[in-house]
């Protein structure tokens, strides 16, 4: 039997939107079947620089990541082909030297604030989702993750939203939602969106 290609989905929306829970409730909902990627595994290593000049990059534009090989790594995964997608390190700000192995599936999700501003990769999303949040509410989120899972001090990360994460919303993420085909609000608490991604993913499946 000839295999067809995968269904990818792309899941795109301001930092501390919802993307990844909404991404989880589509993960929890088809199981095994699901195979995922984030945009923040592709950042630059910028290995040749210093660990305080690396902390200075500006991650929130477009240039901060390797999307070539991001792309390429999502062309094998939608062909069938297994994958080892990079690992970073939010505390090194460099990517590591292990690799982790991605199984091919009949179902990939890619999320990221950025995914849908590259052209080459918005074309290889089947179904574009942008999660639509309320900024003061992305804002506490980030807080929240960057301060208890990525060891942030809070004056840090509020300097970097200040300085780059904000304008880089405006400049880049808002405007890619004109690209989304379903524009969902609060993420993955809104049951109904969900539920009707959920049922489009079923249909263009049983399509393949």
């Amino acid at each position: 039997m000839e295999r067809r290609d995968a269904l990818v989905i792309g899941i795109a929306g301001g930092s501390g939107s919802g993307k990844t829970t909404f991404a989880n409730k589509i993960i929890q909902y088809f199981g095994g079947d699901v195979a995922t990627l984030n945009h923040d595994f592709y950042y630059k290593p910028f290995a040749d620089l210093p660990l305080e000049e690396r902390k200075k990059q500006n991650f929130d534009h477009p240039n901060a990541f390797d999307t070539d090989l991001l792309i390429a790594d999502l062309i094998q995964l939608k062909h069938g082909e297994d994958i080892d997608r990079p690992v970073y390190s939010y505390t090194e700000f460099t990517r590591l030297p292990e690799t982790v192995r991605v199984a091919a599936a009949p179902v990939i999700i890619v999320d990221g604030i950025l995914i849908f501003e590259n052209r080459q990769l918005r074309d290889l999303f089947d179904i574009k989702v942008y999660v639509d949040t309320d900024s003061d509410v992305r804002l506490i989120r980030r807080l929240m993750r960057d301060v208890k899972e990525r060891g942030r001090d809070l004056q840090s990360v509020m300097t970097q939203y200040l300085s780059t994460v904000k304008p880089m919303h405006e400049e880049f993420v808002e405007p890619s939602k004109r690209y989304a085909d379903v524009i969902v609000p609060e993420g993955g608490f809104n049951a109904v969106a969900l539920d009707m991604v959920i049922d489009r993913i079923r249909a263009e499946i049983a399509k393949k």
